[in-house]
């Protein structure tokens, strides 16, 4: 078993080579000429063996092609550019980094590494609910919203895979018009249920115990673990998981539902 996933580890270090030498890493590119169908290809290439690993229940072919996916510089790309055109890349973290040139885009995709990286302390902000109180949530800084993001390319597959296929939220290609389709299609029969049931977990996402995400979650945990401490400059937390970030609790939730 270890001899197999270090033979699949190595095909993937050749293969992040073969895409390096034939120019897709070089920084001498232009931003605005790079080929973001091709980059988006590639990438759904990987999340789709990803995703046929996970049901065949190769898992240790997963994590492999996890690593390779989160090495490959289309995924870097692609990740860089969502966390600086997004509505989120208007609110800075506590680095105070807000907007990029494109060199610096290319700078930035060439710092996305998993060696060395320690996640930076969250900008903790309060957002107002109806009911008078106020919602906390946890700003990472830019370069921890790109880190998030590429991991994120990589956790979709497995979580769109064993999740209920009637789950909407925060799902990609999903919205709240197919929920509503969806309740349309199953009340619309004259058996249809009369009642419908309405549940809400109380403080769910801010009582999530640590230790059970990082047992649970297919990803990398030395990762996972930096991402789920609220590491704010006077205190930290055992529990929660920040809810301002580009791995929301709800994809961290489907990925063992």
């Amino acid at each position: 078993m270890q001899e197999n996933f270090q033979n699949l580890i190595n095909g993937a270090k050749q293969m992040t080579d073969v895409i390096k030498r034939a120019g897709a890493a070089s920084t001498s590119v232009k931003w605005q000429a790079i080929n973001w169908p091709a980059m988006k290809q590639q990438v759904l290439r990987l999340q789709i063996r990803i995703a046929k690993a996970m049901r065949e229940g190769r898992y240790g072919k997963v994590k492999a092609l996890q690593w390779l996916l989160t090495h490959s510089h289309a995924a870097k790309l692609l990740a860089v550019k969502r966390v600086s055109q997004n509505k989120g890349s208007k609110t800075a973290g506590t680095d105070g980094i807000t907007s990029r040139t494109d060199n610096h885009k290319l700078a930035a995709v060439e710092q996305l590494r998993r060696r060395g990286y320690r996640a930076k302390p969250l900008r903790r902000v309060y957002i107002p609910k109806k009911n008078g109180k106020l919602r906390p949530l946890g700003i990472p800084c830019m370069s921890d919203k790109a880190q998030q993001a590429l991991y994120l390319l990589a956790l979709e597959p497995v979580s769109e895979t064993v999740s209920d296929k009637n789950a909407y939220g925060f799902r990609p290609k999903r919205s709240a018009a197919d929920a509503i389709e969806q309740c349309f299609k199953a009340l619309c029969r004259k058996t249809s249920a009369q009642w419908i049931l309405e549940g809400d977990i109380n403080a769910c996402f801010d009582e999530i115990g640590h230790p059970w995400l990082i047992e649970h979650v297919l990803t990398d945990k030395s990762m996972l673990r930096q991402w789920l401490i609220d590491k704010g400059l006077f205190y930290h937390t055992d529990t929660g998981t920040p809810q301002g970030g580009i791995i929301t609790p709800q994809t961290i939730l489907q990925t063992f539902a």
